[in-house]
């Protein structure tokens, strides 16, 4: 099965590097113009000039920061002034790790904004130009904590709960306009985020990082965390016309590890 979004115009958030890096150069390999956007402008900018454009397309960067939604806002808002997007990748870091009794309601706001405000308001704007063209697709990068949630995330398994009954509640409401809406929910990828969170564990647990790695690597059944282009081959085929009738859902991508149904 050959994948082409040739024409078509992607916006990936917190796309520097990890996942949101994978899922940019996979979509590019696969004809679309991407626009990706978080903080370090010199890693958008070598990224910009190593995305694959042999299809003739045209990528550019967004320097953002998704910790000050006011900010966010403006960027975002003065992009879309300019702008259209057919693929839109709703991806940002997470928020910082510790349990419920280490979380003030401060540190949920927070939260709220990073991950809940920031993906509302940029699908708002891409939304307008994927109605009128009867075609969308909107994929939010979500985690399986939002299935079984993890007592070191208690910030990110609350708020992206959030995200992805919104997004089912989306689904519904622009179907009809050849728009679909899916989550995706990341097991344990190999990444930086990974490596400090397992860095914090290690800590607290009185052992070292590269043991904390292999006790995830066994709880997972295909028994090794994920690569990022794993990750980029699925976002690839929910944004492609073969996948025009899922909406609605939420795919783990996590080796088998939820025990869930």
């Amino acid at each position: 099965m050959e994948i082409s979004l040739k024409g078509k115009n992607a916006l990936v958030g917190g796309s520097s590097k990890g996942i949101g890096e994978a899922i940019a150069r996979q979509l590019a390999e696969s004809g679309a113009n991407v626009t990706i956007m978080a903080r370090s402008e010199t890693r958008l900018k070598k990224l910009t000039d190593e995305m694959d454009s042999s299809q003739g397309q045209k990528h550019q960067y967004l320097t953002v920061d998704f910790t000050n939604f006011d900010a966010y806002k403006a960027k975002i808002s003065e992009f879309f002034s300019s702008n259209t997007v057919d693929i839109l990748v709703n991806n940002t870091q997470g928020p910082e790790g510790g349990g419920a009794l280490e979380k003030n309601v401060e540190d949920y706001q927070n939260a709220f904004d990073l991950l809940f405000k920031s993906v509302v308001f940029t699908t708002e704007l891409a939304l307008k130009h994927m109605q009128e063209n009867k075609w969308g697709r909107i994929i939010n990068i979500a985690s399986i904590s939002v299935k079984e949630p993890l007592n070191y995330l208690a910030l990110s398994n609350t708020i992206r709960a959030a995200v992805v009954t919104w997004a089912k509640s989306l689904a519904y409401d622009v179907a009809k306009d050849g728009i679909t809406v899916n989550s995706t929910l990341t097991g344990y990828f190999d990444t930086d985020r990974i490596a400090q969170l397992n860095s914090k564990k290690a800590e607290k647990l009185g052992i070292s990082p590269s043991e904390v790695r292999s006790n995830m690597e066994e709880q997972v059944p295909v028994k090794r965390i994920g690569d990022p282009k794993e990750y980029g081959y699925l976002v690839t085929f929910l944004a492609s016309d073969k996948a025009a009738f899922i909406t609605g859902t939420n795919i783990p991508i996590d080796g088998g590890l939820l025990k869930s149904l």
